[in-house]
């Protein structure tokens, strides 16, 4: 783990000691400079779930990725920090209020004084990681998030906007796994034209105002809670890939 380019690609330049403060940076540095991304699964590039091509896609390349690729690659960097982190299961909430199976995400624990849940690669959810201890809200500016206990030693993430319902976000359970475990759940999500990473292009930045996102030919910019949405043609949607995410409109950058 080359830590400094690591730390380059994410622009932070804090103390690096284990402590909840610098997971709580990092965390943040993480979200506002690696994108949410699914391309490879559109450009035929292979995912690999170990540390070393995840590394050279996510730093060297400066790519982004989707949750087995950004978290797994974060955990890295946190354990080469000093910090205790496992790979959590999850499964994402649906519509119907059941939950995909186990393995369809990957969140993260990190233990400290408390245990910390820690995700970079859900996309639009929590900006700073989360006690997993606590059962109360816990709030940032007008989301809400909490979690629950389900009875089955799980728990269930949810999140309310101000003035709504809330919205169960995935289960996961505590228990620590490795990239081989999620093999097959991201070689579904690559392949399946059930999965919702075949069937769309995605590409999501978040931003201290809100996000930035591509999806397929809409642009989506968020501010302050108000959307704007503009309809791209290719031209345009590969310079809004390289200009607002850094990335080569093709499959060989």
């Amino acid at each position: 783990m080359d830590v400094a380019a690591y730390l380059e690609r994410i622009g932070d330049h804090g103390p690096l000691d284990p402590t909840a403060e610098t997971l709580r940076r990092l965390h943040l540095a993480h979200l506002y400079a690696v994108p949410f991304e699914n391309l490879s699964i559109h450009w035929g590039e292979p995912i690999q779930l170990d540390d070393e091509a995840l590394f050279e896609k996510i730093v060297t390349r400066r790519r982004g990725g989707f949750c087995y690729e950004l978290n797994g690659l974060f955990a890295a960097l946190l354990r080469a920090l000093g910090f205790d982190v496992a790979m959590l299961s999850a499964g994402v909430g649906r519509p119907g209020g059941d939950f995909s199976p186990d393995y369809d995400h990957m969140a993260l624990l990190v233990t400290l004084k408390d245990s910390w849940l820690a995700d970079v690669g859900f996309g639009d959810s929590f900006r700073e990681p989360l006690r997993v201890d606590e059962r109360g809200e816990q709030r940032e500016g007008d989301l809400a998030y909490r979690i629950e206990e389900t009875g089955d030693s799980r728990l269930i993430l949810s999140r309310r906007e101000e003035g709504g319902p809330w919205k169960p976000q995935y289960r996961f359970g505590l228990e620590p796994h490795v990239f081989a475990d999620y093999a097959e759940m991201c070689h579904f999500h690559q392949t399946s034209p059930q999965s919702h990473f075949t069937q769309n292009r995605l590409c999501s930045l978040a931003t201290p105002e809100g996000s930035v996102t591509l999806s397929g030919l809409k642009l989506i910019t968020t501010r302050g809670g108000e959307k704007q949405e503009r309809e791209l043609d290719e031209r345009e949607y590969a310079e809004a890939l390289r200009e607002i995410f850094g990335i080569k409109s093709s499959g060989s950058n």
